[in-house]
């Protein structure tokens, strides 16, 4: 019973000091939950997977684009992100970096086969 005297003040003052990812300023927009609930679906989850867990993982997502982001802008160029800069930062991680050579792959492809497109439609 005491255990419970205690952490209940713990918690108001977590909530009165306006920490968190949300910056303080009550429910903020889910900018991923859509697509989160698509790829835990697609992972074995429920098809309506529940909502803490989708606000837990986007919460997750959030974190690890900002960190990424803020490292990316204080390497290279300075308050600049740039391809190069994520590749640097994850190049330690095998996984990781497949997959963005990968994407980086396929976005060079998907850009020459749309000009060899428009050039045979639209050129000479």
């Amino acid at each position: 019973m005491a255990d419970e005297e205690e952490d209940a003040p713990f918690e108001e003052d977590a909530e009165e000091a306006g920490g968190g990812l949300d910056g303080g300023q009550g429910k903020r927009k889910r900018l991923f939950s859509k697509e989160l609930r698509c790829m835990m679906y697609g992972f074995g989850d429920d098809q309506n997977p529940y909502t803490e867990a989708v606000d837990i993982l986007e919460d997750l997502v959030i974190e690890f684009i900002t960190e990424m982001t803020h490292k990316a802008m204080s390497i290279g160029r300075q308050g600049r992100v740039q391809v190069e800069d994520i590749v640097f930062l994850i190049r330690k991680d095998p996984r990781k970096f497949a997959r963005v050579k990968d994407l980086l792959t396929m976005n060079e492809e998907l850009k020459r086969a749309r000009k060899a497109f428009d050039e045979a439609n639209y050129g000479s």
